[in-house]
């Protein structure tokens, strides 16, 4: 059925009905290679070329109207391209001799059946062969010759030539058949062309071309995009649509718009204007709705979490530009250039509208839930991971923050990051100060939240928490790169600063109620009264920094390590030297509760949020030692 409708597209043109008047060659001027025709070698030509045209009549009754000259003989298809070459030589010399010879009459007539017998056979080529002439094919060629198969044997004139010219040693049989039918078209649309059917040519290429091009994005899953239709999609289903846009523009770009560009540019090569008219016909439009996604997805409600698929678009039309501006370069074509261009431009705008929300949110954050033990809030979890993440995208963020600075001093912040010293830092040194800046906003939001907390202890220590995570995230990312060694430096110095003020507050009445001289005599009563002293303080401060939460093991084992390196030794000498004074007294194990090992066994407890309540595991656990154990320690 379908090759009915091939045939009777063509069927319906007889030499008496073809579009193109052939009196047109009367308006030609007379070629210079007509000087050199003879009355004889020109009658020898509309003879030799009346008898191989009308053996290829498409409308005769004949097995020529139904088999491709093409298909059936290579051979006798040169020679048909070159009857028709040499019959237009011999028009051009009886229009210059006598415009009303009987043999231009019968020329014009032969003229016609040719073009009608190219017409069919350029059609049956362009749809027969799709599979040759895919855009993946014919852009994986990597040289095209500029003359066709056929130019080279009329060139040469040479019957012993080989069937296909090889493009070179390495191409592989795809591409050898892909060259052979790319030189077919070339060899008909010039024919057509020079002899002033061009017009039917062209009509049948755009036509069918661009049919291979709609089809072909269609099943990347590209659609004709309008606003109505963003309006209306939800963002689930619009990131998954992002995904398979950033797929589809990839291959529509690099191969199939490369590659009808290509195909055009080969078929056509002998007319510029007639290349870029069907190039503009074939692909401006599809090319067009293609980057007009990007735009429509910019326009989108401006929020944060969907900045990463924005940037997503950015980099897919950024890493395609060089093949756009080469695709497209024909001044027709141009609007796709445009439309790109527009779409980067939006996606701009968006990507630092997000990074403004995104600082908002950090900003504005009012959760009033206090993080128990002063653990790491969910807000320094959830802003280092999305800066984290935008880390992964510096090259876009960099081009957009270069033309969005910061409005605001950043002589303080710049004063954290890494001097850049090369071009490539200097590229990323507004967004090293602009993800400086964030971390800042996040640092302040963690300082008013530390606020919340009644005990001054628990606030130092959340923000050493929030802070280390911090540092850690910074230190295990690409941030790194991008803030450097400085600012790790002085975050660790403030972090050091939260960690002794922690001591300081929660542990300095433990510290203060043993003996300030650890020389001093004392008499028994005074030690009775340190020993309570050490014993209640210990007791309060274990008890309530029992709670406490320190989840980097690293940050936590400092911690112990420093609040044991101040306690033990201290408690230890005091205790060597004044229990022997108490050998005498009664309950002794009431009055001196914990032995310098123990207090480290405390120690190594802390910090893992497991409440204790008082005089419950400290007393048991003190208790639990006899007398004698404690009277073991000599001097």
């Amino acid at each position: 059925m379908a090759k009915k409708a091939k045939f009777a597209f063509f069927s319906s043109s007889s030499p008496k009905s073809l579009p193109s008047s052939p009196s047109s060659f009367t308006s030609f001027p007379a070629s210079p290679l007509s000087q050199n025709f003879t009355q004889s070698s020109m009658e020898e030509a509309v003879e030799r070329a009346e008898a191989v045209i009308r053996k290829w009549d498409p409308n005769t009754p004949s097995f020529t109207k139904i088999v491709s000259l093409f298909n059936h003989s290579r051979k006798e298809a040169k020679e048909f391209i070159i009857c028709v070459r040499d019959l237009r030589k011999a028009m051009h010399f009886l229009v210059s001799q006598d415009s009303q010879s009987p043999k231009l009459a019968l020329a014009q007539t032969l003229m016609q059946i040719a073009m009608t017998r190219l017409e069919k056979e350029f059609f049956q080529i362009l749809s027969s062969n799709r599979d040759k002439l895919d855009p993946e094919s014919v852009s994986g060629q990597s040289s095209i010759s500029s003359n066709s198969e056929f130019e080279d044997i009329m060139q040469r004139d040479d019957d012993d030539e080989d069937e296909i010219k090889k493009a070179g040693e390495s191409i592989t049989q795809v591409e050898k058949a892909s060259a052979v039918v790319m030189s077919d078209l070339k060899a008909i649309a010039e024919s057509m062309i020079s002899c002033g059917y061009g017009k039917e040519c062209v009509k049948i290429y755009k036509r069918i071309r661009k049919s291979i091009v709609d089809e072909g994005l269609s099943l990347l899953g590209i659609e004709t995009y309008k606003g109505s239709r963003f309006q209306r999609t939800d963002w689930v289903t619009l990131e998954h649509m992002i995904k398979n846009w950033i797929k589809a523009a990839k291959i529509g770009v690099a191969t199939l718009f490369r590659g009808e560009k290509l195909l055009c540019d080969h078929v056509f090569s002998a007319s510029n204007s007639t290349r870029e008219s069907c190039f503009y016909e074939i692909a401006y439009e599809a090319a067009t709705n293609l980057f007009k996604f990007p735009e429509f997805v910019a326009k989108e409600k401006k929020s944060h979490e969907r900045i990463f698929s924005l940037m997503d678009l950015q980099a897919a039309i950024s890493d395609l530009w060089q093949d756009i501006e080469m695709i497209f370069h024909f001044g027709s074509v141009a609007g796709v250039k445009s439309q790109a261009l527009s779409s980067l431009q939006k996606l701009k705008v968006s990507i630092h509208s997000a990074l403004i929300d995104f600082e908002s949110t950090i900003q504005k954050d009012s959760t009033k839930a206090l993080t128990p033990g002063g653990g790491v809030h969910k807000l320094t979890r959830s802003t280092m991971s999305f800066i984290s993440s935008l880390s992964k995208h510096s090259r876009v963020l960099s081009e957009i923050l270069a033309d969005h600075p910061l409005p605001r001093n950043t002589l303080l912040l710049e004063s954290y990051v890494r001097t850049p010293v090369s071009e490539d830092e200097e590229h990323n040194h507004a967004l090293s100060v602009h993800f400086a800046w964030l971390i800042l906003v996040l640092l302040c939001r963690l300082d008013t939240k530390a606020e919340h907390y009644k005990d001054v202890s628990l606030s130092y220590l959340f923000l050493a928490n929030n802070l280390h995570f911090i540092i850690e995230t910074v230190r295990s990312a690409h941030l790194r790169d991008l803030l450097g060694d400085d600012w790790l430096t002085k975050h660790n110095d403030k972090l050091n600063a939260y960690a002794a003020n922690y001591e300081i507050v929660a542990w300095s009445n433990v510290y203060m109620s043993l003996p300030e001289e650890p020389t001093t005599d004392l008499s028994p009563e005074e030690t009775k009264t340190y020993f309570r002293r050490f014993h209640i303080a210990f007791e309060e401060a274990y008890t309530k920094q029992s709670s406490r939460v320190v989840a980097d093991a690293k940050l936590r084992d400092g911690l112990k390590v420093s609040i044991a390196k101040k306690l033990v030794p201290e408690y230890r000498e005091f205790y060597r030297k004044y229990l022997p004074m108490l050998g005498q007294e009664r309950n002794i194990e009431m009055l001196v509760r914990f032995k310098p090992d123990n207090l480290e066994n405390y120690i190594s407890d802390l910090f893992h949020g497991t409440p204790i309540l008082a005089s419950s595991s400290v007393s048991s656990s003190s208790s639990s030692s006899s007398w004698m154990s404690l009277g073991c320690v000599s001097g």
